[in-house]
Protein backbone atom coordinates (compact mmCIF):
# COMPACT_ATOMS: atom_id res chain seq x y z
CA UNK A 1 0.00 0.00 0.00
CA UNK A 2 1.24 3.50 -0.81
CA UNK A 3 1.80 5.63 2.28
CA UNK A 4 0.27 9.05 2.77
CA UNK A 5 2.94 11.69 2.17
CA UNK A 6 3.44 15.10 3.77
CA UNK A 7 2.17 16.65 0.51
CA UNK A 8 -1.22 15.01 1.10
CA UNK A 9 -1.57 16.39 4.64
CA UNK A 10 -3.30 19.66 5.51
CA UNK A 11 -0.58 21.36 7.57
CA UNK A 12 -1.92 24.95 7.59
CA UNK A 13 -1.74 26.26 11.19
CA UNK A 14 -0.85 22.79 12.50
CA UNK A 15 2.05 21.67 14.70
CA UNK A 16 3.79 19.02 12.61
CA UNK A 17 6.07 16.68 14.55
CA UNK A 18 8.73 15.50 12.09
CA UNK A 19 11.21 12.70 12.84
CA UNK A 20 14.32 13.65 10.85
CA UNK A 21 17.72 11.97 10.81
CA UNK A 22 20.27 14.61 11.78
CA UNK A 23 22.74 12.01 13.08
CA UNK A 24 25.57 13.68 11.16
CA UNK A 25 29.36 13.55 11.60
CA UNK A 26 30.97 16.44 13.52
CA UNK A 27 34.63 17.47 13.71
CA UNK A 28 36.54 18.35 16.91
CA UNK A 29 35.18 21.93 16.69
CA UNK A 30 31.62 20.50 16.59
CA UNK A 31 31.10 21.57 12.99
CA UNK A 32 29.07 19.38 10.61
CA UNK A 33 31.45 17.66 8.17
CA UNK A 34 28.79 16.03 5.95
CA UNK A 35 25.36 17.69 5.74
CA UNK A 36 23.79 15.18 3.31
CA UNK A 37 21.22 13.92 5.82
CA UNK A 38 20.19 17.46 6.74
CA UNK A 39 19.97 18.47 3.07
CA UNK A 40 17.83 15.39 2.40
CA UNK A 41 15.22 16.57 4.94
CA UNK A 42 14.89 20.10 3.50
CA UNK A 43 12.12 19.35 0.92
CA UNK A 44 9.84 17.94 3.65
CA UNK A 45 10.54 20.80 6.06
CA UNK A 46 9.98 23.42 3.34
CA UNK A 47 6.72 21.76 2.26
CA UNK A 48 5.42 22.18 5.83
CA UNK A 49 6.53 25.76 6.48
CA UNK A 50 5.75 27.04 2.96
CA UNK A 51 2.16 25.86 3.45
CA UNK A 52 1.78 27.58 6.82
CA UNK A 53 2.59 24.68 9.14
CA UNK A 54 4.86 24.74 12.20
CA UNK A 55 7.72 22.25 11.86
CA UNK A 56 8.83 20.64 15.14
CA UNK A 57 11.82 18.42 14.35
CA UNK A 58 13.04 15.43 16.39
CA UNK A 59 16.34 13.60 15.94
CA UNK A 60 19.06 11.75 17.79
CA UNK A 61 22.81 12.30 17.40
CA UNK A 62 25.45 9.76 18.37
CA UNK A 63 25.19 7.48 21.38
CA UNK A 64 25.11 9.61 24.55
CA UNK A 65 25.59 7.35 27.58
CA UNK A 66 24.08 9.22 30.53
CA UNK A 67 21.89 12.19 29.72
CA UNK A 68 22.90 15.42 27.97
CA UNK A 69 26.45 15.80 26.62
CA UNK A 70 27.58 18.94 24.82
CA UNK A 71 29.35 16.96 22.08
CA UNK A 72 26.02 15.31 21.18
CA UNK A 73 23.94 18.51 21.10
CA UNK A 74 21.97 19.17 17.90
CA UNK A 75 23.08 22.83 17.91
CA UNK A 76 25.43 22.34 14.89
CA UNK A 77 22.56 20.69 12.98
CA UNK A 78 20.23 23.61 13.78
CA UNK A 79 22.84 26.08 12.47
CA UNK A 80 23.40 24.04 9.28
CA UNK A 81 19.66 23.70 8.62
CA UNK A 82 19.16 27.44 9.19
CA UNK A 83 21.67 28.18 6.39
CA UNK A 84 20.07 25.62 4.07
CA UNK A 85 16.52 26.95 4.43
CA UNK A 86 17.62 30.56 4.84
CA UNK A 87 15.61 31.24 7.98
CA UNK A 88 16.11 30.93 11.75
CA UNK A 89 15.88 27.47 13.31
CA UNK A 90 15.34 27.57 17.08
CA UNK A 91 16.91 24.82 19.20
CA UNK A 92 14.92 23.72 22.24
CA UNK A 93 16.84 23.10 25.48
CA UNK A 94 15.28 19.61 25.69
CA UNK A 95 12.84 17.45 23.70
CA UNK A 96 10.09 17.12 26.35
CA UNK A 97 8.83 19.01 29.40
CA UNK A 98 7.03 22.28 30.31
CA UNK A 99 9.72 24.60 28.85
CA UNK A 100 9.58 22.84 25.48
CA UNK A 101 5.78 22.87 25.52
CA UNK A 102 5.89 26.63 26.16
CA UNK A 103 8.30 27.11 23.24
CA UNK A 104 6.05 25.05 20.94
CA UNK A 105 3.00 27.07 22.02
CA UNK A 106 4.80 30.27 20.97
CA UNK A 107 5.52 29.08 17.41
CA UNK A 108 4.01 31.03 14.52
CA UNK A 109 2.99 29.49 11.18
CA UNK A 110 6.11 28.87 9.10
CA UNK A 111 8.43 28.56 12.14
CA UNK A 112 10.94 25.74 12.64
CA UNK A 113 11.93 24.34 16.04
CA UNK A 114 14.51 21.56 16.46
CA UNK A 115 14.11 19.60 19.69
CA UNK A 116 17.31 18.64 21.50
CA UNK A 117 18.74 15.11 21.07
CA UNK A 118 16.02 12.54 21.88
CA UNK A 119 18.69 10.10 23.10
CA UNK A 120 19.52 12.41 26.02
CA UNK A 121 16.62 10.43 27.56
CA UNK A 122 17.18 6.68 27.95
CA UNK A 123 13.40 6.25 27.52
CA UNK A 124 13.77 7.07 23.80
CA UNK A 125 15.39 3.77 22.79
CA UNK A 126 13.07 1.81 25.11
CA UNK A 127 10.02 3.33 23.37
CA UNK A 128 8.80 4.27 26.87
CA UNK A 129 5.03 4.96 26.84
CA UNK A 130 5.17 8.08 29.03
CA UNK A 131 8.08 9.60 27.08
CA UNK A 132 6.35 8.87 23.74
CA UNK A 133 3.17 10.53 25.08
CA UNK A 134 5.17 13.65 26.04
CA UNK A 135 6.59 13.84 22.50
CA UNK A 136 3.17 13.27 20.90
CA UNK A 137 1.73 16.13 22.98
CA UNK A 138 3.91 18.57 20.99
CA UNK A 139 2.25 17.89 17.61
CA UNK A 140 -1.11 17.74 15.84
CA UNK A 141 0.35 15.68 12.98
CA UNK A 142 3.28 13.27 12.67
CA UNK A 143 5.66 12.84 9.72
CA UNK A 144 8.50 10.31 9.59
CA UNK A 145 11.32 11.32 7.25
CA UNK A 146 14.18 9.51 9.00
CA UNK A 147 14.91 6.44 6.88
CA UNK A 148 18.19 5.85 8.73
CA UNK A 149 16.25 4.99 11.91
CA UNK A 150 13.04 3.61 10.37
CA UNK A 151 14.10 0.07 11.32
CA UNK A 152 14.20 0.94 15.04
CA UNK A 153 11.06 1.09 17.20
CA UNK A 154 11.95 4.03 19.43
CA UNK A 155 9.67 6.59 21.07
CA UNK A 156 10.30 9.23 18.39
CA UNK A 157 10.01 6.80 15.46
CA UNK A 158 7.13 4.64 16.68
CA UNK A 159 5.59 5.51 20.07
CA UNK A 160 4.79 9.17 19.32
CA UNK A 161 3.21 8.27 15.96
CA UNK A 162 1.20 5.51 17.60
CA UNK A 163 -0.20 7.97 20.18
CA UNK A 164 -1.16 10.64 17.67
CA UNK A 165 -3.37 8.04 16.02
CA UNK A 166 -4.60 7.11 12.55
CA UNK A 167 -5.43 9.88 10.10
CA UNK A 168 -2.65 12.11 11.44
CA UNK A 169 0.56 10.46 10.32
CA UNK A 170 2.50 10.11 7.09
CA UNK A 171 5.94 9.95 5.49
CA UNK A 172 8.22 12.70 4.24
CA UNK A 173 9.66 13.00 0.74
CA UNK A 174 12.95 11.32 1.68
CA UNK A 175 11.30 8.12 2.93
CA UNK A 176 8.97 8.23 -0.09
CA UNK A 177 12.05 8.29 -2.36
CA UNK A 178 13.81 5.51 -0.39
CA UNK A 179 10.74 3.25 -0.56
CA UNK A 180 10.32 3.91 -4.26
CA UNK A 181 13.92 3.17 -5.27
CA UNK A 182 14.64 0.28 -2.91
CA UNK A 183 11.10 -1.13 -3.19
CA UNK A 184 11.03 -1.05 -7.00
CA UNK A 185 14.53 -2.55 -7.21
CA UNK A 186 13.42 -5.56 -5.18
CA UNK A 187 9.84 -5.96 -6.40
CA UNK A 188 9.96 -5.04 -10.07
CA UNK A 189 13.56 -4.56 -11.23
CA UNK A 190 14.44 -3.88 -14.85
CA UNK A 191 16.76 -6.72 -15.87
CA UNK A 192 19.60 -7.58 -15.77
CA UNK A 193 19.47 -6.82 -12.00
CA UNK A 194 22.91 -6.84 -10.37
CA UNK A 195 23.66 -6.61 -6.64
CA UNK A 196 27.15 -5.68 -5.44
CA UNK A 197 27.98 -6.58 -1.85
CA UNK A 198 31.19 -5.64 -0.06
CA UNK A 199 32.36 -4.90 3.45
CA UNK A 200 34.04 -7.08 6.03
CA UNK A 201 31.58 -9.71 7.14
CA UNK A 202 29.51 -12.36 5.41
CA UNK A 203 27.49 -12.62 8.64
CA UNK A 204 26.27 -9.01 8.19
CA UNK A 205 25.00 -9.84 4.72
CA UNK A 206 23.75 -13.46 4.96
CA UNK A 207 20.07 -12.51 4.97
CA UNK A 208 20.67 -10.00 2.15
CA UNK A 209 22.41 -12.63 0.00
CA UNK A 210 19.64 -15.17 0.67
CA UNK A 211 16.91 -12.66 -0.20
CA UNK A 212 18.72 -11.42 -3.33
CA UNK A 213 19.49 -14.91 -4.68
CA UNK A 214 15.81 -15.20 -5.55
CA UNK A 215 15.67 -11.73 -7.12
CA UNK A 216 19.02 -10.69 -8.64
CA UNK A 217 20.62 -12.07 -11.80
CA UNK A 218 24.13 -11.81 -10.32
CA UNK A 219 25.66 -10.93 -6.94
CA UNK A 220 29.18 -9.50 -7.18
CA UNK A 221 31.20 -9.96 -3.99
CA UNK A 222 34.05 -7.72 -2.82
CA UNK A 223 35.64 -6.56 0.42
CA UNK A 224 36.92 -8.88 3.14
CA UNK A 225 33.77 -11.01 2.97
CA UNK A 226 35.16 -12.46 -0.27
CA UNK A 227 37.91 -14.24 1.72
CA UNK A 228 35.37 -16.27 3.72
CA UNK A 229 34.00 -17.49 0.36
CA UNK A 230 37.59 -18.26 -0.79
CA UNK A 231 38.06 -20.48 2.28
CA UNK A 232 34.79 -22.22 1.35
CA UNK A 233 36.33 -22.96 -2.07
CA UNK A 234 39.47 -24.39 -0.43
CA UNK A 235 41.71 -21.44 -1.39
CA UNK A 236 44.52 -20.10 0.81
CA UNK A 237 43.98 -16.51 2.04
CA UNK A 238 47.20 -15.77 3.97
CA UNK A 239 46.42 -13.45 6.87
CA UNK A 240 43.34 -11.94 5.22
CA UNK A 241 40.36 -11.07 7.36
CA UNK A 242 37.76 -13.85 7.26
CA UNK A 243 35.06 -15.42 9.41
CA UNK A 244 36.31 -18.96 9.92
CA UNK A 245 33.06 -19.94 11.68
CA UNK A 246 31.04 -18.94 8.60
CA UNK A 247 32.90 -21.07 6.03
CA UNK A 248 30.26 -23.84 5.96
CA UNK A 249 27.57 -21.21 5.53
CA UNK A 250 29.50 -19.59 2.65
CA UNK A 251 29.80 -23.06 1.08
CA UNK A 252 26.02 -23.61 1.26
CA UNK A 253 25.36 -20.14 -0.19
CA UNK A 254 27.64 -20.92 -3.15
CA UNK A 255 25.79 -24.21 -3.74
CA UNK A 256 22.40 -22.51 -3.49
CA UNK A 257 23.53 -19.68 -5.80
CA UNK A 258 24.03 -21.93 -8.85
CA UNK A 259 26.62 -19.58 -10.32
CA UNK A 260 24.85 -16.32 -9.39
CA UNK A 261 27.53 -15.37 -6.85
CA UNK A 262 30.59 -13.88 -8.60
CA UNK A 263 33.84 -13.79 -6.63
CA UNK A 264 37.06 -11.82 -7.32
CA UNK A 265 39.49 -13.41 -9.78
CA UNK A 266 42.45 -11.36 -8.53
CA UNK A 267 43.29 -9.40 -5.38
CA UNK A 268 45.53 -6.53 -4.31
CA UNK A 269 47.66 -7.84 -1.43
CA UNK A 270 50.17 -6.40 1.01
CA UNK A 271 51.76 -7.14 4.38
CA UNK A 272 50.30 -3.96 5.89
CA UNK A 273 47.26 -1.72 5.60
CA UNK A 274 48.82 1.74 5.33
CA UNK A 275 48.96 4.65 2.87
CA UNK A 276 52.53 3.74 1.91
CA UNK A 277 52.00 -0.04 1.69
CA UNK A 278 53.87 -1.94 -1.04
CA UNK A 279 51.30 -3.95 -3.00
CA UNK A 280 51.12 -6.67 -5.58
CA UNK A 281 48.32 -8.39 -7.44
CA UNK A 282 47.74 -12.14 -7.18
CA UNK A 283 45.32 -14.58 -8.76
CA UNK A 284 44.40 -17.67 -6.76
CA UNK A 285 46.00 -18.30 -3.37
CA UNK A 286 47.23 -15.46 -1.16
CA UNK A 287 50.66 -16.33 0.30
CA UNK A 288 51.31 -16.54 4.06
CA UNK A 289 52.27 -13.24 5.66
CA UNK A 290 50.18 -11.30 3.13
CA UNK A 291 46.60 -10.04 3.25
CA UNK A 292 44.05 -9.13 0.60
CA UNK A 293 42.86 -5.50 0.89
CA UNK A 294 41.09 -4.84 -2.43
CA UNK A 295 39.78 -6.56 -5.54
CA UNK A 296 42.39 -6.67 -8.33
CA UNK A 297 42.28 -4.83 -11.68
CA UNK A 298 40.89 -7.85 -13.64
CA UNK A 299 38.03 -8.20 -11.13
CA UNK A 300 37.38 -4.44 -11.17
CA UNK A 301 37.07 -4.56 -14.98
CA UNK A 302 34.86 -7.68 -14.88
CA UNK A 303 32.54 -6.05 -12.31
CA UNK A 304 32.48 -2.72 -14.20
CA UNK A 305 31.48 -4.50 -17.44
CA UNK A 306 28.66 -6.36 -15.67
CA UNK A 307 27.43 -3.14 -14.02
CA UNK A 308 27.43 -1.23 -17.32
CA UNK A 309 25.37 -3.98 -18.98
CA UNK A 310 22.77 -3.96 -16.17
CA UNK A 311 19.44 -2.13 -15.97
CA UNK A 312 19.14 -2.16 -12.16
CA UNK A 313 22.12 -2.10 -9.77
CA UNK A 314 22.14 -2.06 -5.95
CA UNK A 315 25.48 -1.57 -4.19
CA UNK A 316 26.11 -2.02 -0.47
CA UNK A 317 29.65 -2.18 0.92
CA UNK A 318 33.07 -1.15 -0.49
CA UNK A 319 35.30 -3.44 -2.53
CA UNK A 320 38.35 -2.89 -0.34
CA UNK A 321 39.94 -0.62 2.26
CA UNK A 322 39.23 2.45 0.07
CA UNK A 323 40.24 4.81 2.89
CA UNK A 324 43.88 3.85 2.21
CA UNK A 325 45.36 5.03 -1.11
CA UNK A 326 46.88 1.72 -2.32
CA UNK A 327 43.48 -0.02 -1.92
CA UNK A 328 41.13 2.57 -3.38
CA UNK A 329 40.98 1.32 -6.97
CA UNK A 330 38.34 -1.44 -6.75
CA UNK A 331 35.78 0.76 -4.99
CA UNK A 332 36.56 3.69 -7.32
CA UNK A 333 36.11 1.60 -10.50
CA UNK A 334 32.78 0.24 -9.23
CA UNK A 335 31.62 3.77 -8.30
CA UNK A 336 32.53 5.08 -11.77
CA UNK A 337 30.78 2.10 -13.43
CA UNK A 338 27.64 2.94 -11.40
CA UNK A 339 27.76 6.52 -12.73
CA UNK A 340 28.32 5.26 -16.31
CA UNK A 341 25.42 2.80 -16.04
CA UNK A 342 23.17 5.62 -14.82
CA UNK A 343 24.06 7.76 -17.82
CA UNK A 344 22.93 4.85 -20.04
CA UNK A 345 19.52 4.69 -18.35
CA UNK A 346 20.09 2.13 -15.57
CA UNK A 347 18.59 2.60 -12.11
CA UNK A 348 21.53 2.67 -9.69
CA UNK A 349 21.13 2.62 -5.92
CA UNK A 350 23.84 3.04 -3.28
CA UNK A 351 22.79 1.42 -0.02
CA UNK A 352 24.10 3.93 2.50
CA UNK A 353 26.97 3.50 4.96
CA UNK A 354 30.52 3.17 3.61
CA UNK A 355 29.39 2.91 -0.04
CA UNK A 356 27.61 6.26 0.33
CA UNK A 357 30.74 7.78 1.91
CA UNK A 358 32.86 6.43 -0.96
CA UNK A 359 30.64 7.69 -3.78
CA UNK A 360 30.47 11.09 -2.06
CA UNK A 361 34.27 11.16 -1.76
CA UNK A 362 34.67 10.39 -5.48
CA UNK A 363 32.27 13.24 -6.37
CA UNK A 364 29.82 10.84 -8.04
CA UNK A 365 26.85 11.03 -5.63
CA UNK A 366 24.88 13.24 -8.06
CA UNK A 367 25.61 10.87 -10.95
CA UNK A 368 23.72 7.83 -9.62
CA UNK A 369 19.94 7.42 -9.30
CA UNK A 370 19.77 7.27 -5.50
CA UNK A 371 22.09 7.31 -2.50
CA UNK A 372 20.31 5.88 0.53
CA UNK A 373 20.59 7.79 3.81
CA UNK A 374 20.25 4.60 5.85
CA UNK A 375 23.12 2.11 6.13
CA UNK A 376 21.53 -0.39 8.54
CA UNK A 377 18.01 0.46 7.35
CA UNK A 378 18.81 -0.12 3.68
CA UNK A 379 20.47 -3.45 4.57
CA UNK A 380 17.36 -4.58 6.46
CA UNK A 381 15.24 -3.47 3.50
CA UNK A 382 17.40 -5.58 1.16
CA UNK A 383 16.89 -8.50 3.55
CA UNK A 384 13.17 -8.15 2.89
CA UNK A 385 12.32 -7.19 6.46
CA UNK A 386 9.20 -5.18 7.29
CA UNK A 387 9.52 -1.79 9.01
CA UNK A 388 6.89 -1.43 11.79
CA UNK A 389 7.65 2.33 12.05
CA UNK A 390 6.57 2.77 8.42
CA UNK A 391 3.81 0.13 8.44
CA UNK A 392 2.13 2.07 11.27
CA UNK A 393 1.73 5.24 9.19
CA UNK A 394 -1.43 6.07 7.22
CA UNK A 395 -2.00 4.49 3.83
CA UNK A 396 -3.35 6.62 0.99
Amino acid sequence: MAKKTVAQMDVQGKRVLVRVDFNVPLDEHLKVTDDRRIRSAVPTIKSIIDRGGKAILMSHLGRPKAGPEKKFSLKPAAETLSKLINKPVALAADCVGPEVEKQVAGLKNGDVLLLENTRFHKEEEKNDANFAAQLAKLGDLYVNDAFGTAHRQHASTYGAAERLGAGKRGIGFLIEKELKFLGDALDKPQRPFIAILGGAKVSDKIAVIENLLAKADSILIGGAMAYTFFLAQGKKIGGSLAEKDKVELAKSLLEKAKGKIVLPIDNVISDKMTDDAQTRVVEGDIPDGMEGFDIGPKTAKLYADKIKAAKTVVWNGPMGVFEKKPFINGTKVVAQAMADATSHGAVTIIGGGDSAAAIEEFGLAEKVSHVSTGGGASLEFLEGKGFPCIDLLDNV
